[in-house]
């Protein structure tokens, strides 16, 4: 493979991803003034974040499944957790995401437990998971985009965004096609992300990936290898 179709890959996969966490640093600079604004920090104080969030929707549309805030627990004034997240669902208008935060219930959804949520916290620095198969919210295979919301040293919570991994791949497939032999983005588990082979859906983990090309600051490699022997996602 050239390096110059490693070249043309690297660079659409930077301007995408950079794409959508320049949509989240707007809701994240929402976020921070909300916050500044309030004398007690309350989830009412939120609606006025959701502007962004929805400018946030309609910027990405098609990429973008659901974006929003996710509050670190304690942060709130009235409520000890909570999700102001929305669903964009096609041809629709926003939709927001009810899951159950009562400890005490059996579906409780303790999101501090997520890599997308717990990974920020403790490194302050933007993160990326997946893809997986999103069972709690569209059954359908993933991306998850968070930043770390931060003043004056505390920890506010996450702004993220959900990316379908169908449409990520497909805003790839110009530079992917290009290439006259395959190239697979794969994630820090190997598995793939996106490719240019017809036999490694999303999500599928490849076995002896071979060389790989780390896309730093992304948690995600480009393998040169020919091969693409894999298993089926989980």
């Amino acid at each position: 493979m050239s390096d110059q179709h490693v070249d043309q890959v690297t660079d659409r996969v930077h301007t995408i991803v950079a794409d959508i966490f320049g949509s989240l640093d707007r809701v994240l600079e929402s976020v921070v003034a909300c916050y500044r604004a309030c004398g007690s920090f309350a989830c009412a104080d939120l609606a006025a974040v959701r502007p962004e969030i929805f400018a946030c929707l309609s910027r990405t549309h098609e990429v973008v499944a659901g974006a929003g805030v996710i509050v670190a627990p304690g942060v709130l004034a009235d409520r000890r957790r909570w999700l102001e997240w929305w669903q964009a669902p096609p041809e629709q208008d926003p939709t927001f995401l009810d899951v159950d935060l009562d400890p005490e219930s059996l579906d409780f959804y303790d999101y501090t437990a997520a890599e997308w949520f717990a990974v920020p916290e403790r490194t302050r620095r933007r993160h990326i998971v997946g893809p997986y198969v999103d069972f709690g919210g569209t059954d359908t295979y993933m991306l998850t985009f968070t930043a770390p919301a931060e003043v004056d040293g505390r920890f506010l919570g996450v702004v993220g965004a959900d990316v379908r991994a169908a449409r990520f791949e497909e805003l790839l497939l110009g530079v992917l096609a290009a290439s006259p032999t395959q190239i697979t983005l794969v994630n820090g588990e190997g598995r793939v992300v996106a490719t240019n082979s017809p036999r490694l859906p999303a999500g599928s983990l490849l076995l002896d990936p071979g060389d790989r090309l780390p896309l730093p600051p992304l948690p995600w490699s480009i393998v040169t290898s020919a091969a693409d022997r894999a298993i089926s996602p989980l």
